[in-house]
């Protein structure tokens, strides 16, 4: 069965132009011209990757890409006449797999999909064999299936995966240091990049999720030059 993308762009010509280089490519793709309609495609259809563009009318492309780091499994190559090195970070800071600046050559997509496709493979192999078991750590529940996060007061708090792998390697380092490269190649499949923030992001999302923690029993440590630490105290770190 051909792996099925959807392509979300609001231009009606580059849209049909990209839908049908896909389809050429042995691709099933479909086909949305802004965020509702890109909605009602993925509860309908089993799509692998999207491909998405960052300047829609309404709801832009890096806010679709926060909604849609919710769905397991799903990857998103964003694209945009917007090339600099401040947009392409700006992207894979908000969860983007990869992101791909206007004009572009065709075969440079289809081989960029096709290196994101086989990610999610490499990125398995990499996940800490305590992270297939609920984890319990200072009042908190970590569910590996459902990537939920239940706090001490009962919340449960689904996280995009990105913040779910960088916080299963903290809780795997046992209160030593991960460095930056090792998050981000663990959370995106990818080297870390200059000025990329895309790991510190995913750090600060998940430090507001720990001052939940009675007493600041778990916390992020930033080591100047090496990486975070997750500091739990001994007496909450739970088994």
């Amino acid at each position: 069965m051909a792996t099925t993308l959807l392509v979300v762009d609001d231009d009606d010509e580059i849209r049909e132009l990209l839908c049908d280089y896909l389809s050429d490519a042995g691709y099933q793709v479909l086909a949305a011209a802004n965020g509702d309609e890109m909605r009602q495609h993925l509860a309908a259809h089993p799509v692998r990757l999207v491909v998405l563009d960052v300047m829609l009318p309404g709801e832009d492309g890096l806010s679709l890409c926060r909604q849609l780091q919710a769905q397991p499994g799903l990857a998103v190559i964003m694209l945009s006449a917007k090339g600099s090195a401040f947009d392409r970070i700006i992207g894979l800071e908000v969860g983007a797999d990869d992101y791909l600046g206007k004009p572009f050559e065709p075969r440079e997509l289809i081989a960029r999909i096709k290196a994101v496709l086989r990610r999610p493979q490499r990125l398995e192999a990499q996940v800490p064999e305590t992270a297939t078991q609920v984890q319990a750590f200072a009042g908190f529940s970590l569910d590996p299936v459902k990537r939920v996060l239940t706090c001490p007061d009962g919340e449960a708090l689904s996280l995009p995966r990105s913040d779910y792998r960088v916080l299963c390697e903290l809780l795997e380092a046992n209160n030593r240091v991960v460095s930056r490269d090792h998050l981000t190649r663990s959370a995106f499949g990818r080297d870390h990049l200059p000025d990329d923030r895309s790991v510190d992001m995913c750090v600060s999302r998940l430090r507001q999720y720990l001052r939940k923690a009675p007493g600041a029993a778990a916390q992020i440590l930033t080591i100047r030059n090496e990486g975070y630490l997750l500091s739990l105290e001994r007496n909450g770190a739970g088994a």
